[in-house]
């Protein structure tokens, strides 16, 4: 959850902005932090640092807006309908890998439901019934099926 914060405090923008709006927030920030508009070096390595921030904010925040989560609405009941492979848990994030090969991250999950996921006798029972719809999640990967 302190990701979210820190990117939507650096983007300057809250959970009710939209797609559309925080396109355009990022490409204003982008004008102003461009590393080609600075002369000075100094300038110049700061300006790229605070860039590569804001894109990785920005693709962060794209990641987990209603807008995207909406779109892959399909896929992830598909996904969250098959086993789960692995799971692991760092801090409040818990990241579960699918049989089917995708990846997906939840943001907000405490330590006593990953305590209750692992002593479950299901825990892709557990996970639709706890975890799935309750937690703020993004995509992280999928695998290339060949």
């Amino acid at each position: 959850m302190k990701r979210i914060i820190d990117y939507r405090k650096l983007l300057g923008v809250t959970k009710a902005t939209t797609l559309a709006e925080l396109k355009t927030t990022y490409r204003n920030l982008m004008k102003d932090w461009h590393p080609d508009k600075f002369q000075d070096e100094t300038q110049k390595v700061e300006a790229e640092e605070t860039s590569k921030k804001i894109i990785a904010g920005y693709h962060f925040l794209v990641s987990i807006s209603r807008e995207t989560i909406a779109a892959d609405a399909d896929e992830y009941a598909v996904t969250v309908a098959s086993a789960i492979a692995d799971y692991e848990h760092k801090g409040v994030n818990l990241m579960v890998k699918f049989a089917n090969g995708s990846s997906y991250e939840y943001f907000g999950v405490p330590r006593s439901v990953y305590i209750k996921l692992v002593n479950s006798d299901s825990q892709t029972r557990f996970a639709r019934r706890h975890i799935y719809n309750s937690y703020v999640y993004r995509k992280v990967s999928k695998l290339a099926t060949v």
